[in-house]
């Protein structure tokens, strides 16, 4: 008996000395925001727009630290510092929030979108604006799109039809969908983190690798890859995220003010990606370090048919709705 309540009081204790994630406190509230990318990368640049903007708005309020380039926490623990309260935001790519919620493997069907147009309007859209709520049971609660490109494949040979893909070796992010899409090409995917990729297509331990421009150039990966098409199959986005239990906790009136200055931080950030894009894909093309190859009707719609499968394989995970509702933004005409 004594060693029963003695369990459930020392359960008890244990609950109340975790660290506090909520944002009531004396003083200002702090957001630690921690990011992996650079300070000069869109990305970044949104991170200390944020901060700017906060400070300026609502200076003795609230205070927001920055830490770029893993330096308060990486990509491998991140998720779990937030869910923690040892970090209030992030900013992941999709891709990341795998073990969180299928849903959001929509971003990673290829040629579901047709170009970055209607990327935006999903997100705007109420299935879209959903996803962003999709993990709260999860300790993650999503506060914007972010962009980063609509993705190019880039290889050591020409990749003019889907069969010149086969036997490759491609670098991916953590994805099942990702996966799926090259061994749809019957290529080999390859997990790797973003930092190891110049050194493995230099190497050769893989031969190709899928970016936006903005990676490309940014990362030098086009002088180790001598062909890029411009495919834009796919859309590399990022989540700005924080932990349901802080970001709630904050002051009604003082979170409408930091939801405004999100609305306008994604704004700048998403025209300064698709700047940085078309700047990039022109010093590449400038450079004549790589030959681009831009894909005919007849070339692009080989690659789609060859890849669409992959949308079936996972419609259960996803669900039927949220792939109906990301189709339907596309304005072309198409089969």
């Amino acid at each position: 008996m004594f060693k029963q309540l003695f369990a459930v009081a020392a359960c008890a204790l244990a609950i109340t000395s975790t660290p506090a994630i909520s944002a009531q406190q004396n003083g200002p509230i702090v957001i630690k925001f921690s990011h992996v990318v650079a300070d000069d990368t869109p990305k970044g640049q949104g991170a200390l727009l944020f901060k700017k903007l906060v400070e300026e708005r609502l200076s003795g309020k609230v205070s927001v630290e920055v830490y770029p380039n893993s330096t308060l926490f990486g990509d491998a623990d991140e998720m779990q510092a937030l869910k923690d309260g040892k970090v209030q935001m992030l900013a992941p790519s999709l891709a990341k929030f795998g073990n969180y919620t299928k849903q959001l493997q929509v971003y990673d069907l290829p040629f579901l979108f047709d170009d970055l147009d209607a990327v935006n309007r999903f997100q705007k859209r109420a299935k879209g604006r959903q996803l962003l709520r999709s993990m709260e049971d999860k300790g993650i609660t999503g506060l914007a799109y972010w962009h980063n490109g609509m993705k190019q494949l880039s290889a050591n040979k020409a990749l003019y039809m889907p069969a010149d893909a086969r036997g490759l070796k491609f670098r991916i992010q953590p994805s099942d969908v990702l996966s799926a899409q090259f061994n749809q090409l019957s290529a080999t995917p390859q997990v790797l983190p973003f930092a190891e990729v110049f050194k493995a297509l230099q190497t050769g331990e893989v031969q190709g690798a899928e970016n936006p421009w903005s990676n490309i150039y940014s990362k030098k990966l086009n002088s180790v890859q001598p062909y890029i098409t411009e495919t834009n199959h796919g859309v590399l986005d990022y989540m700005l995220v924080s932990n349901p239990t802080f970001w709630y906790s904050i002051p009604h009136a003082t979170r409408v003010v930091l939801e405004g200055i999100i609305d306008e931080v994604t704004y700048s950030v998403n025209r300064q990606a698709e700047e940085a894009n078309q700047a990039d894909r022109n010093r590449i093309l400038a450079s004549g370090s790589s030959q681009i190859i831009t894909l005919d009707d007849q070339q692009r719609q080989a690659w789609r048919d060859a890849m669409k499968p992959v949308w079936a394989q996972f419609e259960k995970e996803i669900g039927a709705d949220v792939m109906q509702a990301a189709q339907v933004v596309n304005r072309k005409s198409r089969n």
